[in-house]
């Protein structure tokens, strides 16, 4: 079944294309409509097709190293979802699901092709469609890569945050110690030379007061700072944890080159051992021949 043009012309990958175009590749694809919970396709399956999302929703799931289910995305109305197994016709990388009664747009390479051949100028404005997405995509990741975590928290912060930090840091340094015990001595010397006289005589309630009110209020905010402080530690460990998981995939990575570059040196000189024991055959016949 064909689907409305203008429904293609919300998805982002076909934005560059006109009336004309969308035309064709409206008469190419086929509306699907999938129950609740109804799979779309596996993981691991021939990637023939790809997906428009037009309502419902879809779940997009993967499998992680500790073969544990891991939710990468719910494609919203007008997202594609397939895509890239489709272009390169290998084995989808996710499950995707419905979750609800879904509608569909099934695009397969076909319909691609078909536009093309129509359209030719429709092929360079695929094109610079996914030339966007690509650098999108490489922005993206080094700006992941070279993220200072430091900067994450700072642009987190709100301005209660920042005072109850300040608070924290002065309250527990040893400026506010030797201020905070001069104050007193001067605070308690005054009272006792003013004797009667005195606004705040032994045992100094008025102080205790004071003492109790500060102490009060000091430790609601040192907790907020610590509060805050989990929150960075907790940043920096996942940080921390996705820098190593991406170490340990390089590592991996260059273990398995290694071992087929040793596998290649293995066979290299299986062959030069042949190689040579074929010219020592050889020679050694050579030679009984011409005895």
């Amino acid at each position: 079944m064909a689907c409305d043009p203008q429904t293609l012309k919300n998805v982002a990958l076909f934005e560059l294309l006109d009336a004309d175009e969308l035309a064709v590749l409206a008469a190419q694809v086929e509306r699907r409509e999938f129950d609740t919970p109804q799979r779309i396709y596996k993981m691991g399956e021939p990637g023939g097709k790809a997906y428009v999302m037009v309502s419902g929703k879809v779940r997009l799931t993967t499998i992680d190293a500790d073969h544990q289910e891991v939710v990468l995305a719910e494609p919203e109305a007008g997202e594609m979802f397939g895509l890239a197994s489709m272009l390169e016709e290998s084995p989808h990388q996710t499950t995707a699901e419905s979750m609800e009664p879904t509608v569909c747009i099934e695009i397969d390479r076909h319909d691609l092709a078909t536009l093309i051949q129509a359209k030719p100028h429709a092929g360079l404005d695929l094109m610079t469609v996914l030339g966007r997405h690509v650098h999108a995509t490489q922005n993206l990741v080094r700006n992941r890569v070279t993220r200072n975590v430091n900067e994450i928290i700072e642009e987190q912060t709100t301005f209660g945050q920042r005072i109850a930090d300040k608070v924290a840091s002065f309250g527990g340094s040893w400026s506010f110690i030797i201020t905070f015990g001069a104050v007193l001595v001067v605070y308690t010397a005054i009272n006792v030379g003013l004797g009667k006289s005195a606004w705040d005589p032994y045992p100094f309630i008025l102080l205790n007061l004071f003492l109790s009110m500060l102490a009060a209020i000091q430790a609601p905010v040192i907790m907020m700072s610590q509060n805050r402080q989990d929150v960075k530690d907790r940043l920096r460990g996942e940080m921390d944890f996705d820098v190593n998981r991406r170490a340990e995939m390089g590592i991996q990575d260059l273990a398995r080159r290694l071992e087929h570059l040793n596998d290649h040196v293995t066979d290299l000189a299986e062959q030069l051992r042949a190689g040579r024991a074929a010219e020592a055959t050889a020679a050694a016949t050579t030679v009984s021949k011409t005895d």
